[in-house]
Parts: C-alpha cells; sequence; structure tokens
C-alpha cells in the first residue's frame, strides 16, 4: 500500500515539472494532499491493504473503516473505484466526479479524468495510459500500453500498445500514443516579444521610400 501510494503522489506532484531534478515543497506536498482528486486514490489504497491483513479481527475493523472512508470519499468527490481492481504505481486522477472504475487489472502510471467508466468485463489495461474526460470503455475489450483514449470516446474493442483512439464508437487509430504531460517543455515555452524580436543588436529595417514619402 504504502509504496504504491508514494509514487502516486510523487507522480502527482511531479506532472507538471519537466526538470528530473526538481524537489517538491513541504507546501507543494500539502498542496497535493488535500487535493479532491487525492483522497479516492488514498481511500483505495488502504482498503485494498485492508484486505490483504491476516490477523482476525483487526483485518475485520480495518475493512469497516475502509468501507466507511471510501463511501464518505465517494460522497464528495463522486469517485467509486472498485476495491478489487489493480492497479499498479502511479495511478492520478486529473479531475473528480462522475468517475466509475471496475474491478479490473491496470498498469501502472493510470491516468484518469472526469466522467469516466471502465465496466468490470474489461479484461486489462496496460501501463502508461490515459482515458481523456467522459471516455468510456465497456464490453471485454483490452487495452495495451501507452495508450491514449480521447476525450468523450467510446471503446467496444481491444487497442493494441502505442495507439491514440477516438470517437463514438471508437474507431479512429492513430499511431503514436504517448502519456499526458499536460506541460509545455521550458525550452519550447518561448515569449512572443522574444521570438519577434530577432537576434540581439541587429539593425531595426530601413523604411521604404514610401514610407519616407508617407
Amino acid at each position: 500500500m504504502f509504496e504504491n501510494l508514494r509514487e502516486d503522489l510523487n507522480r502527482a506532484m511531479r506532472e507538471t515539472r519537466t526538470d528530473p531534478n526538481w524537489k517538491p515543497s513541504l507546501g507543494k506536498r500539502f498542496e497535493v494532499m488535500v487535493r479532491h482528486s487525492t483522497w479516492p486514490v488514498v481511500a483505495y489504497r488502504f482498503s485494498r491493504w485492508a484486505r490483504s491483513v491476516r490477523i482476525p479481527v483487526i483485518k475485520q475493523l480495518l475493512q469497516i473503516f475502509g468501507l466507511f472512508f471510501r463511501k464518505w470519499v465517494e460522497l464528495f468527490t463522486s469517485v467509486h473505484i472498485d476495491v478489487r481492481a489493480d492497479i499498479g504505481p502511479g495511478f492520478v486522477i486529473h479531475s473528480v466526479y462522475a468517475i466509475n472504475l471496475g474491478a479490473t487489472k491496470i498498469g501502472k502510471n493510470f491516468t484518469i479524468a472526469t466522467g469516466c467508466l471502465i465496466s468490470h468485463a474489461c479484461r486489462g489495461i496496460g501501463d502508461d495510459v490515459y482515458f481523456g474526460p467522459g471516455a468510456k470503455l465497456v464490453g471485454d475489450a483490452k487495452i495495451g500500453s501507452n495508450v491514449v483514449i480521447a476525450a468523450n470516446s467510446l471503446v467496444f474493442t481491444d487497442v493494441r500498445s502505442d495507439m491514440m483512439v477516438m470517437g463514438v464508437p471508437a474507431r479512429i487509430k492513430l499511431a503514436g500514443g504517448r502519456p499526458q504531460r499536460f506541460v509545455k517543455k521550458a525550452e519550447e515555452a518561448v515569449p512572443a516579444a522574444e521570438a519577434k524580436a530577432g537576434p540581439a543588436g541587429a539593425p531595426e529595417p530601413s523604411r521604404t521610400a514610401a514610407s519616407v514619402s508617407a
């Protein structure tokens, strides 16, 4: 539980950071812990861990507490994660409300957004998969690794690895799906003024005869 939860929180903190040497401050750690999207992950991890406890009575007490904890979190976030789901480390919820995640096996670095449905019949989801807002996965489909399910897509059939799918039903398939970071790289974030300025010390363009006469 604790190792997976640590990876979940670390990924949530580093998701918008491109510097590999960046270290989260105490304020950033607190901000992640109080997010609405963090508590469903914590409740799921705790409830799943409670199922693995072997000590009689203690196990039942932990499961009862986990049940009430999950229901309380569901009441405020509208996120239901089946305790039988097997989700790898790096699980991140981008935005809460109207999320229903069934009992299926999911790999590491899984990202899900608001309005998503993953049915119990799903045969499995690989690593580094992103479900956009409103995406639905129904039936006994299987999703490979490094896959992006575009917003509001409806998936009925299997999706192989390294793909991006979209549509209702999701028939448009594009090669090169990749996990979403939702941040521009530092070298790409060039201010518009700097882009227009040109090299430093460059002379201003000479005025034409027409502009002089005007």
